[in-house]
């Protein structure tokens, strides 16, 4: 197995080291999944979910040319290899798909509520869908689901668990939680499932909220999100590419 680098060597340790001060010095306590009173803005984004939903509902008519989430973001594959785990991407850590906000302005406009945004995209689960356990990669952001197309069902058929905690989503309703607490995530209806996901800078005092800062502007840098930004070009050229030329033969 190779060696990280000297340089992947020091920033895995300035993570450990922020995820430490991020546990301590919290304004919101560390729970694995929250009470939305905390985050008084979340009632607003409820308020106008109807309006996502609306700027969603075309983007499934071409469901199956949007990106598998794996396509975009390599480290992915440890956890989804296949093609019933979609995306729709807005912005991720400082770099933003223009062609994808045109689609999206309500929704873009409804995000900039959100103190701290860092990530906004249409999550879509497909029928069958299975996230197996895993934990994400950093405890200095919390994790928004609002959800948007969330089919009847029960727990055991569709659902999320964080840490040891079981939650249904809720069409119109956000479910916030620390997705470096182990979860998972299942479909196992016959319906897609859609929410959108939101990672949101976690409020800290100083001096963890200095250095998740550092971090998370830091983040635009590496590896795996200068790949995903590739791929998200490259996706993006076939998919508006594709939509001309259909207008085209239609015309």
């Amino acid at each position: 197995m190779e060696r990280p680098s000297r340089v992947t060597r020091f920033f895995m340790a300035m993570v450990a080291m922020a995820e430490r001060l991020n546990l301590r010095y919290s304004k919101v306590g560390n729970p694995p999944v929250y009470d939305t009173a905390s985050f008084p803005w979340a009632r607003e984004i409820e308020k106008d979910w109807h309006r996502i939903r609306a700027e969603l509902e075309p983007l499934l008519v071409r469901q199956k040319d949007l990106p598998s989430f794996h396509e975009l973001s390599g480290d992915v594959k440890t956890i989804s290899a296949d093609s019933a785990w979609k995306t729709f991407f807005l912005t991720g850590y400082g770099l933003s798909s223009e062609r994808n906000i045109a689609q999206c302005p309500d929704t873009w406009r409804i995000m900039q509520r959100i103190p701290g945004l860092k990530t906004a995209m249409f999550s879509i689960f497909e029928p069958g869908k299975h996230l197996p356990p895993h934990r994400g990669p950093y405890n200095g952001v919390l994790r928004l689901h609002l959800g948007l197309i969330v089919p009847q069902a029960p727990a055991e058929k569709l659902a999320i668990r964080v840490d040891r905690q079981t939650c249904q989503w809720e069409e119109g309703k956000v479910l916030i939680f620390d997705d470096a607490y182990e979860h998972e995530a299942w479909n196992h209806t016959d319906r897609t499932r859609v929410v959108l996901f939101v990672d949101f800078v976690k409020p800290l005092r100083f001096p963890a909220r200095l250095v998740n800062w550092l971090l998370l502007n830091l983040a635009v840098f590496t590896p795996f999100i200068r790949e995903g930004a590739d791929n998200q070009k490259a996706w993006e050229k076939r998919f508006y590419e594709q939509a001309e030329a259909l207008r085209n033969r239609r015309g």
